[in-house]
């Protein structure tokens, strides 16, 4: 019936539950209704009632064959059923993780669109911001990158709050729909700048007139969201 290896016996389960579906469960059903050739007794399509001793007979002689190869290779059903099984598990486990993270991600979306800001936040963040345009329109160049570099901060907040993540804020503010983020043109424009300013250091010269424009660009984005009066 096949060679006593792994891969045999996998061949021949599998060619047991085959004979079993194609084979056996036939011929009972066409013994039990007396349509098979050589059912005795004769039933005609269970016209007289059928008796367990005759159901247990015939099982106790077509199945023997079956269940003889089952039972010499139950320690490899055995295997096979539990390599199976974990690999239904796993898949299981992470759907489901999965869906959660899902779920998780749309609810945050959604408390953040019902509530952009709680409502004790709006008075700090303003008192911040009003930090920031102070050192944007002070006579100190160092002043100003650090405003900028903090309202950059501030925009990655939002981003947070709103529900967008990603590695990186490019990440996050790609996620963005312009339809929902009207100024998200104006994020990505002072996030440029930002970046300039600290990847090149004092080698981008920064005016006041660029510092102000920046400030500005926050701005729209910090009032779109009325986190800031």
């Amino acid at each position: 019936m096949g060679v006593d290896t792994f891969a045999g016996a996998f061949g021949n389960i599998f060619w047991f539950f085959g004979d079993v579906a194609f084979t056996w469960v036939p011929a009972t059903f066409g013994t039990v209704t007396g349509t098979a050739p050589g059912a005795s007794p004769p039933i005609s399509l269970l016209s007289q009632p059928v008796t367990a001793t005759q159901v247990t007979s015939f099982l106790q002689s077509a199945s023997a064959a079956e269940y003889g190869t089952a039972y010499h290779y139950w320690a490899e059903l055995v295997a096979i059923s539990i390599v199976l099984s974990l690999l239904f598990g796993a898949l299981v486990i992470y759907c489901a993780v999965r869906i959660i993270e899902v779920r998780r991600h749309e609810r945050a979306r959604f408390e953040a669109a019902v509530h952009p800001v709680a409502a004790g936040d709006v008075t700090r963040t303003q008192l911040r911001w009003n930090g920031l345009m102070e050192e944007a329109n002070s006579d100190d160049e160092r002043k100003w990158r650090l405003a900028i570099l903090e309202a950059d901060i501030m925009l990655n907040e939002l981003l947070d709050v709103q529900g967008y993540r990603g590695e990186t804020m490019a990440d996050k503010m790609k996620q963005a729909d312009p339809a929902t983020f009207h100024s998200i043109d104006a994020a990505w424009e002072a996030h440029r700048v930002r970046n300039q300013i600290a990847h090149h250091g004092s080698a981008h010269l920064l005016t006041a007139r660029e510092t102000r424009h920046v400030m500005g660009l926050y701005e729209q984005v910090f009032r779109e969201f009325k986190i800031i009066e």
